[in-house]
């Protein structure tokens, strides 16, 4: 049901945990599953320089932040701003169609990190 690449986000997930400022720090929420995402991006020279994410939230969550944070150094922000939910859900391996929320969350959240850059 979950590919390797999926499984081995959400079992060995990359970048967990924030940064400090002048990180920037964005929080994101789900309504519908309740699924809350902490996404930190430090910018150096209009690039991404390092990225951490935070999680509660499902597998599908867990392991799409671990694919966002590992695919983010060294974009810019309209990097961010281009990226799909269809490219996102790529970068996990997949998702099933009842865990595309999570692609969502983190789209979401590096739009709103971009903006914030």
């Amino acid at each position: 049901m979950y590919s390797e690449r999926f499984l081995d986000h959400f079992q060995n997930p990359r970048n967990v945990g924030e940064l400090p400022p002048p990180a920037v720090t964005v929080e994101i929420h789900n309504p519908a599953c309740g699924d809350i995402l902490h996404l930190s991006v430090l910018w150096e020279n209009g690039r991404v320089a390092q990225a951490r994410y935070k999680v509660r939230g499902c597998t599908a969550s867990i392991a799409a932040g671990s694919a966002l944070t590992a695919w983010l150094p060294g974009r810019t922000p309209a990097d961010l701003r281009a990226l799909t939910e269809d490219s996102l859900a790529s970068l996990t391996g997949g998702l099933a169609p009842a865990s595309r929320h999570a692609a969502t969350l983190c789209l979401d959240a590096a739009r709103k990190a971009a903006a914030a850059s």
